[in-house]
């Protein structure tokens, strides 16, 4: 086998295991990034930022008990990794006019295994 192809082969294995979702890696960066203002499981509560209980296929700004702005109620978007990926990114830049002012998480590796942590608590913060 071609030297070259062999390490194609190397760099896109190594590249499917760094994208793998790892919810415990994912609790610690909730707690560095988003436990300030967030909350999740059966004790949640509304902070500065809505409980994030139940994410996982809800359309965002529909948390009973937390005051939107009217940009996160009329933005259209159902939380999915993939609408969720580009937010976390720059949510400003998501969805102007939010009043989430988070400078934003880069890492992928990070938002994919925050991912993982959220989607597992359903709407009444129980693990899945």
């Amino acid at each position: 086998m071609q030297a070259w192809l062999m390490v194609l082969i190397m760099l896109a294995a190594s590249a499917g295991i760094a994208r793998a979702q790892d919810a415990a890696a994912g609790e610690q960066v909730f707690r560095k990034m988003c436990l300030p203002c967030h909350d999740v499981g059966p004790a949640a509560k509304v902070k500065l930022g809505p409980p994030l209980n139940g994410i996982d296929g809800r359309k965002a700004g529909t948390y009973e008990g937390y005051n939107y702005t009217e940009a996160n109620k009329n933005s259209a978007i159902t939380w999915t990794e993939s609408a969720f990926v580009p937010y976390i990114q720059s949510p400003t830049q998501t969805i102007k006019g939010t009043k989430m002012a988070f400078a934003g998480i880069k890492n992928e590796k990070d938002i994919a295994d925050l991912w993982a942590y959220l989607k597992q608590f359903g709407p009444d913060g129980q693990k899945k």
